[in-house]
Order: C-alpha cells, then sequence, then structure tokens
C-alpha cells in the first residue's frame, strides 16, 4: 500500500518532519492556514488549513503539530469527518508537550509517568492528547503521543540570541531543562510512522528529549564556545526572573527531567544528537554548509 502522510501544522517541526517523511518514500501533503507560495520543501503539497479535508480523508498517515485552543484541538474541531472517512487510516502521531508533567522538583519523568499539568497550555495540551484518543478509539488507526522537550535547531538555538546581543546566561545550576534538537523529532516521527502500534490498544507515549538534561547556563556557554565570544554575564535568578515576562517564568517554575530511553527501544534508534553539544556543533556545521550565519 502506497504511504500518503498529512502534516496537520508546517511549522518548525513539522517542516523537518515533511521532509524526512518524503525522504523515506512518503507522499506528503501539509497545512498552513495561510499558505505562501514557495513555503514548503519541493516534493510536498501545500494545503490551506480550511481546505485539507479530501487529503484527510484519503490519508494512511497523520502528524498533527498544530497546537490545541481555548476551544479545543483545532483539527478536530474543523476535520473530524474527514478523519471518520479517512478509511486507509492507520496511524496518527500527535506532537504534544513533556510540559504536561509539570513541576517533579528536578526528579526524572519517564513514559510511564501520570501526567499532572500545572499550567492551563499544558492541560488543553492534555486534553487535546484525550481527544485524538477518543477520536480514534474503535478505528483502525493507531496513535502515538510525541511529548516533546524544548525543540532547538538551526534558527532557533542560542546561536541566534548571541548574535542578536540577547543571550543570558541565568546562575541556577540545579535547575535542569531537557531538549531535543529538530532532526531528532523528525527521525522519531518517521520511525514510529513506519513501527506503529497495535491499533485498537491505548496510545503509545514516546518521548522526544534528549539524553542530557542540563542548565541553560551550560548551553549558553557551550554556543559561546563555539562562536569563539565571551559568555554573557552570570545573572543571578532573582534578578532575571523579576525580567522575564509571565510565559518565560511559567518555564521557569517546572524542573523536570525527562528520560527517552523507553522511546528509543521502542522505534529502534538513538538519537543523531544525543547531547546539546552534537545538538549545536551540528547547527554551526550546516550553516557552513549552507552560507548561512556567520558561525564567528
Amino acid at each position: 500500500m502506497s504511504k500518503s502522510l498529512v502534516v496537520l501544522g508546517l511549522g518548525y517541526a513539522g517542516h523537518a518532519a515533511a521532509r524526512a517523511a518524503l525522504a523515506a518514500g512518503f507522499a506528503v501533503a501539509a497545512t498552513r492556514r495561510a499558505p505562501r507560495p514557495g513555503e514548503a520543501p519541493a516534493g510536498i503539497t501545500l494545503l490551506p488549513f480550511a481546505e485539507a479535508g479530501p487529503a484527510i480523508a484519503a490519508a494512511t498517515h497523520l502528524l498533527v503539530t498544530a497546537g490545541p485552543e481555548a476551544e479545543g484541538d483545532p483539527v478536530l474541531a474543523t476535520h473530524r469527518q474527514a478523519l471518520q472517512a479517512a478509511a486507509r487510516l492507520c496511524w496518527v502521531g500527535y506532537i504534544s508537550t513533556t510540559g504536561i508533567y509539570g513541576d517533579h522538583g528536578g526528579a526524572w519523568v519517564d513514559e510511564a509517568t501520570p501526567p499532572t499539568p500545572q499550567q492551563e497550555r499544558t492541560r488543553r495540551r492534555l486534553r487535546a492528547e484525550q481527544a485524538w484518543a477518543a477520536a480514534l478509539a474503535g478505528t483502525g488507526a493507531a496513535l502515538d503521543i510525541f511529548r516533546a522537550a524544548g525543540i532547538y535547531g538551526p534558527g532557533r538555538s542560542m546561536f541566534d540570541d548571541l548574535r542578536a546581543g540577547s543571550g543570558r546566561r541565568v546562575d541556577k545550576p540545579d535547575h535542569l531543562f531537557s531538549r531535543i534538537h529538530r532532526d531528532d523529532i523528525a527521525a522519531a516521527v518517521v520511525a514510529a510512522a513506519l513501527n506503529p502500534p497495535a491499533p485498537g490498544g491505548p496510545p503509545r507515549v514516546l518521548h522526544l528529549a534528549d539524553d542530557e538534561p542540563a542548565s541553560g547556563a551550560a548551553v549558553t556557554e557551550e554556543a559561546a564556545r563555539l562562536l569563539g565570544v565571551p559568555p554573557p554575564p552570570l545573572v543571578p535568578f532573582a534578578e532575571a526572573f523579576a525580567a522575564m515576562s509571565p510565559m518565560g517564568r511559567s518555564f521557569w517554575a517546572e524542573n523536570r527531567r525527562v528520560a527517552s530511553a523507553k522511546t528509543k527501544a521502542a522505534l529502534g534508534l538513538a538519537w543523531r544528537h544525543p547531547t546539546y553539544r552534537e545538538g549545536l556543533r551540528a547547527i554551526l556545521a550546516e550553516e557552513a554548509c549552507q552560507g548561512g550565519a556567520d558561525p564567528a
């Protein structure tokens, strides 16, 4: 059977996943709310989100990256009828967040940890996960829920902040963040789509988080070292916190380390960028190959 994937939300991670799926032999379409010419990679059909119903109904695989809104998941709200008509659909991947685990005081969470979301945006994510599980119950489609840590990669890394003069180094060494390189998300999505769980069972929870949670200061220091520039001065946490936006403060309100060993075993893969060090070096290498930002 030919494989056709619709990526519902051609954002940062969706773009990489669409390219990886195309390379793996999928016919790929992707949606944007208001697509612009040339926005999709070559070989990928770009559709307005509101007009994606026929593509969804014909798809074998769906990847949902669009975030939930106050009233619920936008794909289910707009395209439930097309989803019900998708006779060939065998797999859905939903990109969620590790934020649904809330604060664990720096302890590890794994794929079996019960969600305890403590903020409205993460409660919305959990409700969206549950809505997708309910929508696919009794169908022939399997559901993978990808809970992603902080996403970084080309164009979205500490290099950009340092070059713009906005990089900060906050002094809170016991507060660790998990993260994942964009291209590791893409690799995991393709591996899961090609090796789905059995349909009819509960959703499979997969973690998109690399092997070494680290403080933001450590990542900033490594990025500065690779650029050959001095790191920003160390700022006391209380001072930095006072200057943060409400969104920024919400990230520092929770401290957890995210394990992904079960995910890697289930998918039969190892992260291409197992820590931020490999990930940062890969970003500079890609910039050099593409003639992007001056790495120095």
